[in-house]
């Protein structure tokens, strides 16, 4: 049964006058979905930030693609396990949801970002080229496995890839990012022989 506003304020003011109460317009806060670029924003800004950074790291010197992959890759490692890092117990959680090692050994996602920043240093540092490519391509390529599961099997999970910082969907930009340092390590890995 509807109580008129009227009668409600009438008993409430009997009450000595304590309580008050007033109508107010029903608001509804809808949430419209994000477009394709404001969705993917951090992520491109990133890849954007680390390509003119290595452009400019060469750009006093003869252009040399193995030296720009190399400190892409570095640029790459180091700041995806920054973000990582800020909140590491919720990386492991989110990556342990698709990466098939996670899955079975839950210390793997902690592990992981330790191995991506390592990977960064040996990046930068050009330390012993090809351990470091051959690592990068091997943790890469099992990455890109659960990755690639939970895309084609259509979940709507959340990508770990810059941990719990941004809200970013696992999609074909993540097989992207993957499928690129796979592509640079194994590059750089063949280059070298």
């Amino acid at each position: 049964k509807h109580v008129p506003l009227s009668v409600l304020k009438e008993a409430l003011s009997i009450e000595n006058g304590k309580y008050a109460i007033e109508a107010e317009a029903h608001s509804e806060s809808i949430e419209l979905p994000k477009s394709w670029r404001n969705t993917y924003k951090p992520i491109l800004l990133i890849f954007t930030y680390i390509l003119l950074t290595t452009g400019l790291i060469q750009a006093n010197t003869e252009f040399d693609l193995m030296t720009w992959m190399r400190h892409f890759m570095a640029g790459f490692f180091l700041v995806f396990s920054f973000f990582k890092l800020l909140n590491l117990k919720s990386f492991a959680e989110s990556y342990s949801m698709y990466d098939i090692i996670a899955k079975k050994f839950y210390g793997w996602g902690y592990l992981y970002v330790f191995i991506e920043l390592s990977l960064g240093m040996a990046y930068l540092t050009n330390f012993y080229p090809l351990v470091t490519n051959s690592t990068a391509l091997v943790v890469m390529t099992i990455s890109i496995i659960g990755v690639l599961k939970s895309v084609l099997s259509k979940q709507t999970i959340q990508c770990a890839c810059l941990g719990d910082v941004f809200n970013l969907p696992m999609s074909t930009v993540t097989i992207i990012e993957d499928g690129l340092m796979i592509l640079m390590s194994g590059t750089m890995i063949w280059w070298h022989f």
